[in-house]
This record gives C-alpha cells, structure tokens and sequence, in this order.
C-alpha cells in the first residue's frame, strides 16, 4: 500500500479499549449506521477508530467507484491498522465485510476482541456459498451482530452453522442486514442499533452476550 489508511476517532483517548471499525463492500466509514455505532460505543467510553481500504478512500478522493480491492489488499489493510493502533485493548470488527475480514485476520493480529456488525455468511440468494470455514476453529473472542432475517445469513440458516464455541451471536428482532424491523414488527431501526451497542458494551466487559 503507498500510504496509511487515515483513521478517524471517537471517544475518550485514555479509554481502556480501543474498537477498530472497517465499512462494508459498497459505503464509507461515515455512513449513518457506523456513525451511530462509533459515537454510541463512544459514550459508553471506548475509543472508536475508523478507516476506510483503498478503493473507498480513492472513491473519495475521485469521485470514481472501483469494485472492492483483492482480499490480499483487505486484509494487508486490516493488519497495518492493527499495528498502528497497538494490539493491546484492540478489539476489531466492522460491518458486513469490514467485519468479515476483521474476522480473518483477528487471530493472526492477536486481538482482544472480535465485534461483526452483520455478518455475511453467504451471498444473496445463494446459501450454499458458505463464508465460514475459517470460523470453525476461530480462537479470538467474538460476538455477531445479527438481524433475524438477515439476507446474508438469517437465524433459522445461522443455527445449522459449525461455528467455534469463541463465537457469540446476538439476534436482533425482524432485523435485515443493518438490523432495521419491519414496521409490523413495532420496532424501529435505532432501537435495534442502541440494543447492539449495549449488547456491544456488555459483551466487551463481560465476555458474554445476553441472548
């Protein structure tokens, strides 16, 4: 890579821990739902830190979309914000595929801590494309963040899964992929992304998630 990723803060510098927050496949690190993440998790008093991989800083930078770069690229990203950042009291994670690849180098960096913001198990439509092998013996201590009918892995497809015994998931009620309910349901999406940074907090001290 030619240059760092530029990393934007929220939260009290001295906080205990720090939670590195990758986007998803298709938006920045400012949309709204990881805007409400960081400066929720932020009043809970950790320190939030977000970056973008290279084809979205270049898209701002542009004005022109690129397609996601190669894994490689990814997870390269991913390891050089670990070890800007420091290992100790680092807890990773992000949405959709910031989370995913967060949760293929979460090992490898030695990470506190592993927090997915709906996670991707499969493409749309297409369950049988499993995306976790490598969460079957993932030693890292992590919590999923997942909408019940989550196109990309909803709760009945979830529970077949052979996922490490390391591996939490908190379920949001009639939530899609960025947890937003159906208006029959009589929730609201913000109730369901403060539920999750709660359920975030409590899992960060705890080691646990309540179900």
């Amino acid at each position: 890579m030619s240059s760092d990723p530029d990393l934007l803060f929220d939260g009290p510098k001295n906080a205990r821990q720090t939670i590195a927050l990758a986007h998803g496949a298709g938006a920045g690190m400012d949309t709204p739902f990881l805007t409400s993440f960081a400066h929720g998790l932020a009043l809970s008093g950790f320190r939030i830190a977000r970056f973008e991989f290279p084809y979205m800083a270049g898209y701002r930078n542009s004005g022109k979309r690129r397609p996601p770069d190669s894994q490689a690229v990814l997870r390269q990203t991913w390891l050089r914000v670990v070890e800007l950042l420091g290992r100790k009291g680092l807890v990773i994670g992000g949405k959709s595929m910031g989370g995913r690849l967060a949760s293929m180098v979460a090992d490898e960096a030695g990470v506190e801590a592993l927090v997915c913001l709906g996670y991707p198990f499969h493409p749309v439509g297409k369950p049988q494309q499993l995306r976790v092998d490598h969460l079957r013996d993932l030693k890292t201590r992590t919590v999923i963040l997942q909408g019940e009918r989550d196109p990309f892995g909803n709760r009945d497809e979830v529970s077949h899964y052979p996922l490490s015994s390391a591996i939490r998931i908190h379920w949001f009620e009639d939530g899609d992929h960025s947890f937003k309910p159906r208006v029959k349901s009589g929730r609201t999406e913000e109730e369901n992304w403060d539920a999750a940074i709660a359920a975030i907090a409590r899992f960060l001290g705890s080691g646990r998630v309540e179900a």
